[in-house]
């Protein structure tokens, strides 16, 4: 049975730093696409980081203050995230999917999710 079991999410305050972790299980994901959305309360999924091999994609609103990181021996995904924002808040969920994609539906496997509280 596949699985990503997602870890790390928490209350921090505006500026502060959270680092998330995604262990998969279940199958082997080293060919595939792997990383991190989010969701927002009223607001879509959308990308927040993803990677492969040495090619990694970030949102536009996270580019600079986010770094993702993959270990394919432990099948983990890691994502620092630093100068946190209420903006931030969100519900992120781990991911694996065939391609590179801003859209959500690309991705076949997703974790159960892990909130992000960011406090002003």
């Amino acid at each position: 049975q596949v699985q990503l079991v997602e870890s790390g999410g928490g209350l921090v305050q505006a500026g502060g730093s959270l680092t998330l972790s995604c262990a998969a299980s279940g199958r082997t994901f080293s060919s595939f696409v792997m990383g991190w959305f989010r969701q927002a309360p009223g607001k879509e999924r959308e990308i927040v980081a993803v990677v492969r091999w040495s090619t990694t994609h970030y949102g536009d609103s996270v580019e600079g203050r986010f770094t993702i990181s993959r270990d394919y021996a432990k099948n983990v995904v890691s994502l620092q995230m630093n100068s946190l924002q209420p903006a931030d808040t969100a519900v992120y969920y781990c991911v694996a999917g065939r391609m590179d994609s801003n859209s959500p539906t690309n991705y076949e496997y997703w974790g159960q999710g892990t909130q992000v509280t960011v406090s002003s």
